[in-house]
């Protein structure tokens, strides 16, 4: 997002009771990027130095900083995706092709699921269960829903996710975008 696109991003969400907090600095996201083993995507990183949402269900990244509390609840929500995947792989029969034969043992099975889960994109929480991936490296990653593996996209970049889980309008400043840029795994799992 461009600056005068995330200022309005911004006061859209300030409208809709969003609250917010000074950004983070580059000392802030280098040590929550190594704490958490994540790396924020440039559109993102650059939203969370310009504003932290801090409101319920939004990610206090500072916070984890400094909170153990708060630190085990975003490690909680990193792991949300792969522990909702467990949970269809247990009780609703989830396996992907591509993972070779499915075995009797449960055990082995999860484990195979997360051999494969350790090369997909990293899934970073935004807001809820709401979720967008660290790779590409790039701006204008799309935004999912995850819950189990009933997955959607929730918005094709950051900006329309945003636009769309609270519910306002972006302005001509931002382009129209047709479909998602594809993302190894969580693009093939869409429900």
């Amino acid at each position: 997002m461009q600056h005068a696109q995330k200022k309005e991003v911004i006061r859209k969400l300030k409208a809709k009771k969003v609250k917010f907090e000074h950004g983070l600095s580059d000392q802030e996201i280098q040590e929550i990027e190594l704490k958490f083993d994540i790396r924020f995507p440039p559109d993102l990183r650059d939203f969370l130095q310009t504003e932290l949402p801090i409101s319920d269900n939004f990610v206090n990244w500072r916070l984890g900083l400094h909170s153990k509390d708060e630190e085990a609840y975003i490690r909680q929500r990193i792991d949300w995706s792969f522990g909702s995947m467990v949970f269809d792989i247990e009780h609703n029969a989830f396996w992907m092709e591509e993972w070779g034969e499915k075995s009797d043992n449960i055990n082995k099975n999860i484990m195979v699921a997360e051999t494969y889960y350790e090369t997909y994109p990293k899934m970073i929480p935004i807001f809820s269960h709401r979720y967008i991936p660290s790779g590409p490296y790039e701006t204008g990653n799309p935004v999912f829903s995850i819950y189990q593996t009933d997955i959607i996209y929730y918005g094709y970049d950051l900006a329309h996710y945003f636009a769309h889980e609270f519910r306002f309008e972006l302005s001509d400043k931002f382009p129209t975008i047709d479909e998602p840029r594809y993302i190894e795994f969580w693009g093939d799992i869409q429900s």
